[in-house]
Order: structure tokens, then sequence, then C-alpha cells
């Protein structure tokens, strides 16, 4: 196929004689070694739902409908979408264009400019620690689903070994439950009233009794822990005081760990034309389950109000910096960029797919989910805010608590509540496998373009799929245990963070934009999908998306705060440092790989520079209108 496409090349700008050149191909190729032929997607429909089965996850359902709420409501999305047209789409189209323009995943992608080699290897990185964690909440999310088929719903009482004394739906409840008989104590001691031929030892357990009670009594006024929290702290993580006290690993969390990357070794062991078939039911199956949710929602009491807060627009909060900050964060996190992703699934588009089209529908979807969800979550939790007669923002949660206790605790108000509770574990299950094997997919996929002879195989892929989940399984162990979630949340905060995410944006821009160019990365483009797109992803990737990665980096950092767990507990000085290590490994990737670069090669400074971007490509990667402009350019730079 190269070989071929070498020689159309060849013909095209030299004009020789058809003929000749195909028996000279034939000696040359009778003489070769055939390189092993990289895998492609059975259907361009294969890529497109793989590409939305990666930028749909955990976070359209449980980050940006808070988000929204909380910053302006539909106001929002005038930040939203500026971030989105100016950051993450025009990054999420480079992506995807680099790989299929080089055939490779995102640690050989960058040839295209070897001085910035760094940016795959800062990728792989974070997307190997991100394979790492993210899994963990499908564990979490499995276990519910099997508690939900259950008689009645084990987060829905406080009648378990796992509740304690304080468990209550409300603090009236707490109080009515431990101080109902406090009269037939107080009465007697506080009036004085002693009965007659009382023992003295029965007037003194009373009185003991009657502090008890005060005591009890005060922490129902202190604050009830509804039985979901309970659950979810002291069943499910069984969490520990500290990340200090590890407490060993809790047992039906590890089954269940174990269960899903089984899960995911099936997903993707025979390649992505096996992979590219599994993402029919997975991408597509959580839509009817979500406008499921999304109708029973909307028929209950209050959640008018509660779709209300989520869209009232607060024009107000667009002058505070932070709501801008949050929507250019969510939008990058929710296109999925800078993990070298997007690059792996395009790289195993054919040359000539129209990916530009593709990408298009991919941003539709991932934002409609979004909103979509949004609608969903909040009916649900405009119900629950009616029914406990509170105001929307006291049950209002992102992150895990939405996901493992707010909305729990509201199919527990419901009619038939294991339905509805299976329903919603199994679309977070579906909307979350698919990010996760795409995730390990593209970490197969960097690595075996390293060893295309051995890995390209089915054999060799397997064995390495099998080494990775295998690893995976042994690191996500430590999440599993009674001090799991400390190490959880350490990941999370600081593995694949905003910050790490713009730097490794900024940087992708700098390199295609400035080093490449983005006028090049035009033609190369028009090269393969036949005609010039929009005009402002050049402006995108040239100025104004480095400015913006660059501008809320730079927020991110100013307002960095120490991590903490629920705004309470204090991680210890070494925590800190092992997680703003989990950060650095991956950030210094690009500027360390770009020093070593320049110091192997021999010369003055700048003639090192100009060999250090020379791009490797193709025959057929090359645009004639590079060559007939600048022929010089061409004899000196090793296009190969």
């Amino acid at each position: 196929m190269r070989i071929n496409l070498e020689i159309k090349t060849l013909i095209s700008v030299f004009h020789m004689d058809k003929k000749s050149l195909k028996i000279s191909l034939e000696v040359t190729n009778s003489k070769a070694e055939s390189p092993v032929e990289r895998a492609r997607w059975s259907s361009q429909l294969d890529f497109v739902l793989a590409c939305i089965g990666n930028t749909v996850g955990l976070g359209n359902v449980w980050r940006f409908p808070y988000l929204c709420y909380k910053n302006g409501g539909g106001a929002f999305l005038i930040p939203y979408f500026i971030m989105l047209f100016s950051g993450a789409l025009p990054v999420m189209l480079l992506e995807i264009g680099l790989g299929q323009y080089m055939s490779r995943g995102g640690l050989k992608s960058w040839i295209i400019c070897p001085l910035f080699q760094g940016i795959g290897i800062a990728t792989l990185l974070m997307l190997f620690l991100a394979s790492t964690y993210y899994i963990v909440i499908l564990a979490w999310g499995l276990y519910y689903m099997y508690a939900s088929v259950s008689k009645e719903i084990p987060w829905g009482s406080c009648l378990n070994d796992w509740n304690t004394e304080r468990c209550a739906s409300s603090n009236k409840e707490l109080l009515d439950r431990v101080c109902g008989t406090e009269s037939q104590y107080i009465s007697p001691v506080t009036t004085g009233q002693i009965p007659e031929k009382e023992d003295s030892s029965n007037i003194t357990l009373r009185t003991n009794l009657l502090n008890t009670t005060a005591v009890n009594c005060s922490l129902g006024h202190t604050g009830a822990i509804d039985p979901t929290v309970e659950f979810w702290e002291n069943h499910v993580l069984q969490i520990s005081d500290s990340i200090e006290d590890g407490g060993g690993l809790v047992p039906h969390l590890t089954v269940c760990l174990l269960v899903m990357w089984i899960v995911i070794y099936f997903c993707v062991w025979r390649g992505v034309k096996w992979s590219g078939k599994v993402v029919y039911f997975t991408a597509t199956f959580p839509y009817v389950i979500l406008i499921t949710l999304l109708v029973r929602g909307a028929t209950l009491p209050g959640a008018g109000n509660g779709i209300k807060y989520f869209l009232s627009p607060d024009f107000s909060r667009l002058q505070d910096a932070q709501v801008w900050i949050d929507g250019g964060t969510q939008v990058f996190f929710s296109a999925a960029v800078a993990l070298g992703v997007m690059t792996s699934l395009g790289s195993y588009n054919t040359f000539n797919t129209d990916f530009y089209k593709h990408t298009m529908i991919v941003a539709g979807f991932n934002f409609g989910t979004s909103f979509l969800s949004g609608f969903a979550v909040f009916s649900v939790l405009g119900f629950m805010a009616h029914e406990q007669n509170v105001d929307i923002d006291q049950v209002a949660e992102s992150g895990p608590g939405l996901v493992f206790i707010v909305y729990p605790k509201a199919v527990t108000m419901m009619p038939l509540p294991q339905l509805w509770a299976i329903l919603f574990f199994m679309m977070l299950f579906l909307i979350g496998i698919d990010s996760q094997f795409v995730m390990v997919e593209s970490v197969v996929a960097h690595i075996s373009d390293l060893f295309p002879r051995q890995l390209y195989k089915t054999k060799g892929r397997m064995i390495l799929t099998v080494v990775l989940c295998f690893l995976w399984f042994t690191m996500g162990l430590s999440m599993v245990s009674r001090g799991g979630m400390y190490v959880f949340q350490l990941y999370d905060y600081y593995s694949a963070s905003g910050m790490v995410l713009l730097w490794v944006c900024f940087w992708e821009c700098i390199a295609i934009g400035w080093i490449f160019e983005s006028e090049k990365f035009y033609d190369a483009i028009e090269l393969m999908i036949g005609y010039r797109i929009n005009k402002w992803f050049h402006i995108c990737w040239k100025y104004i998306t480095p400015l913006v990665t660059a501008g809320i980096f730079v927020f991110q950092v100013i307002g960095y705060k120490p991590l903490k767990y629920k705004n309470e507990y204090e991680y210890p000085a070494w925590a800190q440092w092992f997680g703003l290590m989990l950060a650095l490994v991956s950030m210094c990737c690009i500027p360390l790989y770009l020093m070593g670069k320049l110091l192997t090669l021999e010369g003055p400074i700048k003639e090192r520079f100009k060999k250090a971007i020379v791009p490797k490509l193709r025959a057929d990667q090359i645009c004639k209108k590079w060559m007939y402009k600048d022929d010089a350019l061409l004899m000196q730079q090793s296009w190969t």
C-alpha cells in the first residue's frame, strides 16, 4: 500500500513512465519484506460511535448540570460555547486530523514535529494514569447495580449492620426516634418528683439514662446521617479515617474491579474491528435509558422547579472569572482532548475519511448529551427538594456525591425504586465503559506503533492487552482498599487535572500552529478530505486556542488549593507531593524531551533547532504545492 502511494506521488511530480515504474515496483516489492498492515475501522460509523463513546462520559452526567446551575444557569452556556469553539473543538479536530494524517497513535504521530515528541509521551502517561482510576468508578457503579437487585433497596433504611445511631432521613426523624421516650425520664428528675419507695440505685440508673438520652438528642440536633450516605461510606467504601490507614481490601469492590477488567479485556482484545462493534451498543443504549429517566423525572412533582433552577439565566455571574474558568475546564474535560485518545481513534481511519464532518457530529452529540443529562438530573433534584420541603441548593451536588448519594436517595422516594436504580446505574455503567475501553485501546495503539511487526498481529496484541489489564488491576487495588477513596481522589485531582490537560493542549497548538505551520496542516487536511475547512480553525490553532489554554492554565495555577476530602480531611504533606508528582510526571515530558533532543544534535543552536523540526512524512503525505512553492526547502528537508 505504502509503495503504491509513493509511486503514485512520483508519477504526478516527475511525470515518469507508468509502465517502467510498475516493473521497478514489482522488483523492489519482491525483495522487500512487506510491512504489517495496520488495523482500520470496518466503517465510518464505527469511528463516529467510538468517538462519541469516548467523549460522552460520566462528567456529562455528574459535572456539567451542576456547573450550569452553579454558574448562572442558561447564562453559563455563553462561556461554555465560546470555550468550545475557541478551544476544545479546534484541539479535537487537530488531534483526529493528526492521527488520520500520520496513521499512527499518540507517540509516533508526533514525528510530524520531532522536537515535540514529548507531547506523545505526556499523553501516554496521562492516559495510563487515567485508565487506572477511572475504572474504579465503574466498579462502584457495578456494585450499586448488583445491590439494586433486591426486595428492598439496601440504602433506603437504617436497619442494616453498617448503620449507626445517627442514621436517619432527617434531623426530625432522628430526634423522634432517639428522644421519643424522653419524657418518662425527664419528668421525675427535673421536677424533683421521685416515686415513693424507689430504690436509690434505680434513681442513679434513671439519671444515667437521662444523661445518655440528652447526649443522643444533642446528636440529633447536630445532624442526622442519611442512610444513603452510610451505605456509601460505611458499606460500599468502608472508608478509613485517613490515607495512612489502608485497612485492607474491600472484598466486594475488589471482585467488582476484577470483573470490570475482564469485561474491558474482552471489549478490546481483537482490536478496533471488534471494539468498533461493541460501541454500537455501549454508545447508543445509554440514550434509551437517559430518555426513559428524563420522561420519568419530568412526571414527578417539583420537576419543573428543578429544571427552572437548571436553566434560569443569571447574566451577572458572567462578570465572575471563575465562571469562565469552569466553562473552559469543563469543555476540555468533556471533549476528552490532550489524552492522545482522539489521535489514536483517528489513526484507524483510511487516509481519505472526511473526519471534519465526523468531528462536528461528535461535538454536537457531546454537548447534546450534557444538556439532556441536565434536564434528567435536575428534574429529579426538583422532586427531591419538593418531597423534603427544602431549597434545591440543599440537594444539588456534583461528582460522586450526585451519582452515589443524591440520585440513589431520590430513587427511594419513587415507586418501583429497584427498577429506576437498575436503569440509572446501568446507564452510568454503559456511559463509562466505552470511555474506559477506548482509553485502553489508545494505550495499546501507542505501544503497538513502537513494535508494529510484533504487536499489530492478533496474538501479540492479545498478550500486550492481558499484561496491561493485569497491571492496571494491580495498581487499582490501592483504590478499593478501605483507604482507597483517598488514593482515588489524589489520582482524580492531579493526574489528569485541568492544569495538565490545558498544558498539553497549549503545546499541541504551538507544535502544529507554529512549528509545522497551521497553513501546511490545512493543506494536509485538504489532501485527505478533498476540500479546505473553515479558516476559523487556522486562526484558533495559531492564535486563539494557545491564548485561551494559557490563560485558563495561569488562573488554575494561581487558584490552586491543596486537595481535601469532603472539604474536611487534609491530606498529609507526602500525599500532596505524591499528587503533584502525578501531574508533573506528564507535564515535564514536553520541555525535557525538547531540551534532550536539542542537546543530542550537533552544531549551533539554530542549526540544531532546524534539524529537530524536520517532519518525517511518507511521499503520499506531501502536498504538491509544498514542492512547487519551495523546491529548495524540499531538498533540504528529509521527508521520509
